[in-house]
C-alpha cells in the first residue's frame, strides 16, 4: 500500500506587475495597488488594446548570470528569479539532488523570442536566426533551466494547460511528494507574452479590454457590470513544497498544507467555458474531496476572476452551485484585478495569495468594483482587504480547452 504523504508550503517566491518578492506582493495586494499600465515592450500605438500589466524594475542580473541571460527569454528569467526568491523564503540548503524536482507551467513560453527571431528571418534571412532560439522558446526550458541551476535530479516537468498551467503544475507535484517520489518540489508557473503577437492575438479574439486605453487603472474590474475583457499580465509565481516530515525535521517554518488538488474539463468549447459553470463546480468538488473537506469548510476562494463577461458569470454560478447557502459566506476576491491575466503564471502568483490569506487572517480586495451585476451578487471583497479567520481556502484556475484546475490548502497545526 502506498503511503500517502502530507505537503507543506515552505516557500514562496513571486515576480508580478505589483511587487517582486513575497513582502512587496503581498503588500500591495492588500493596498489595493494597481498593475496595469501603457504598454512599454514594443510600440503598441494603434493597437486595439495598448494596455497590460508589466513586470516593473526586474533586473535579471541579480539572480542569473550575465552570459546565461542572453540564452533565455524572458519568461524562463522569470521563473529563475522567483525560485531563487522562494529557495531563500524556504531557507533551503544541502538538499539531496534526486529527492527534489521542479513541475513550472508556461502557458505559451518565448512568445517574445519567437517574435524577434521570426523579424529576422523575413528580414536578414535564415543565416541570421540564433542558434538558442529554440531553446529559448520552447515552454519547457524554464524547468529545464530551474533543474540545472538549483541541481534538481528528481521529477522535472513542463505542465501546458493554458491558463491552469500554474495551478496544475503545483497540483502535480503534490501528487509527486504525497506519492513519496520526491521530497521536495518547486511549482508553480512564468509568462512573458507581452508582445506584438502575444497582444493582437488575443484581441483578434476580442478577449481583451480594448476600451481603458487612456484608463489602464480601471481596466480589470473582475465581476463588475461593466467588466468588458481581461487585461494581460506577465511574471511568475512558484512555491516551495515538501514533504511534512522532511520540513519539519530541518525546523522551517511552514505557511500551510496543500491538502487538495481537483482537475478535469469542459469539452464543451476551445474558448469559452461551459454554461452554469457545472464542471467547474465539480473540478472545486475534487478538490475538497480530495482534501476531506466540506464546502462550509472552505473560507476563501482566490477566484480565476478575469474580467470577462463569460468567466466570471460562469464563476459564480460554479461556486454557488457547489456551496449553496455558504458561498454568501465566503470571501471571493481576484489577484487579477491588480495584477492582469499572467496566463500560465496566473495559478503559481495566486496560490501565493491564496497562502499567504490563509496563514495571516486576511484576504486582499478586488478592485475596481464599482456596479454590481445580476446575478453576480457574492462578496467579491469590493476594494478594500478584509480581515477574517481562514482556516481553508481554495484557489482557481480555468484555462482555453476547457481545462479547469483547483487547489486546496489550510491552515497547518503541528
Amino acid at each position: 500500500m502506498i503511503q500517502i504523504n502530507r505537503v507543506a508550503v515552505t516557500g514562496l517566491g513571486v515576480i508580478s506587475p505589483i511587487g517582486i518578492g513575497k513582502e512587496n506582493f503581498w503588500a500591495a495586494c492588500l493596498a489595493g495597488k494597481n498593475g496595469i499600465g501603457k504598454i512599454t515592450r514594443f510600440d503598441a500605438t494603434g493597437y486595439t488594446s495598448q494596455i497590460a500589466g508589466e513586470v516593473q524594475d526586474f533586473d535579471p542580473v541579480q539572480f542569473i548570470d550575465k552570459k546565461e541571460i542572453k540564452r533565455m527569454d524572458r519568461y524562463t528569467q522569470f521563473a529563475l528569479a522567483a525560485t531563487q526568491l522562494a529557495v531563500d523564503d524556504a531557507q533551503l540548503k544541502n538538499i539531496d539532488s534526486e529527492r527534489a524536482g521542479v513541475f513550472v507551467g508556461a502557458g505559451i513560453g518565448g512568445m517574445e523570442t519567437l517574435h524577434n527571431q521570426y523579424e529576422k528571418l523575413f528580414t536578414k534571412g535564415a543565416s541570421r536566426i540564433s542558434p538558442f532560439f529554440i531553446p529559448m522558446m520552447i515552454a519547457n526550458m524554464a524547468a529545464g533551466n530551474i533543474a540545472i541551476a538549483f541541481k534538481l535530479q528528481g521529477p522535472c516537468e513542463c505542465i501546458v494547460t493554458a491558463c491552469a498551467s500554474g495551478t496544475n503544475a503545483i497540483g502535480d507535484a503534490y501528487r509527486a511528494i504525497q506519492r513519496g517520489e520526491a521530497d521536495v518540489m518547486f511549482a508553480g508557473g512564468t509568462e512573458a507574452a507581452i508582445s506584438p503577437a502575444g497582444v493582437s492575438g488575443f484581441a483578434a479574439m476580442k478577449a481583451l479590454c480594448a476600451d481603458h486605453n487612456d484608463d489602464p487603472a480601471h481596466a480589470s474590474r473582475p465581476f463588475d457590470k461593466n467588466r468588458s475583457g481581461f487585461v494581460m499580465g506577465e511574471g511568475a509565481g512558484i512555491i516551495v513544497l515538501e514533504n511534512l516530515e522532511h520540513a519539519k525535521a530541518r525546523g522551517a517554518h511552514i505557511y500551510a498544507e496543500l491538502v487538495g488538488y481537483g482537475r478535469n474539463d469542459d469539452a464543451y468549447h476551445i474558448t469559452t467555458p461551459a454554461p452554469g459553470g457545472i464542471t467547474q463546480a465539480k473540478c472545486m468538488k475534487l478538490a475538497l474531496d480530495d482534501a476531506g473537506l466540506k464546502p462550509k469548510e472552505i473560507d476563501y476562494i482566490n477566484a480565476h476572476g478575469t474580467s470577462t463577461k463569460f468567466n466570471d458569470r460562469g464563476e459564480t454560478e460554479a461556486i454557488k452551485n457547489l456551496f449553496g447557502e455558504h458561498a454568501y459566506k465566503l470571501a471571493v476576491s481576484s489577484t487579477k484585478s491588480m495584477t492582469g491575466h499572467m496566463l500560465g503564471a496566473a495559478g503559481g502568483v495566486e496560490a501565493i495569495a491564496t497562502v499567504l490569506s490563509v496563514e495571516k487572517d486576511i484576504v486582499h480586495p478586488t478592485i475596481n468594483y464599482e456596479t454590481p451585476d445580476d446575478g453576480l451578487d457574492l462578496n467579491y471583497v469590493p476594494n478594500t482587504a478584509q480581515a477574517r479567520t481562514v482556516n481553508a481556502a481554495i484557489s482557481n484556475s480555468f484555462g482555453f480547452g476547457g481545462h479547469n484546475a483547483c487547489l486546496a490548502f489550510k491552515k497547518f497545526i503541528g
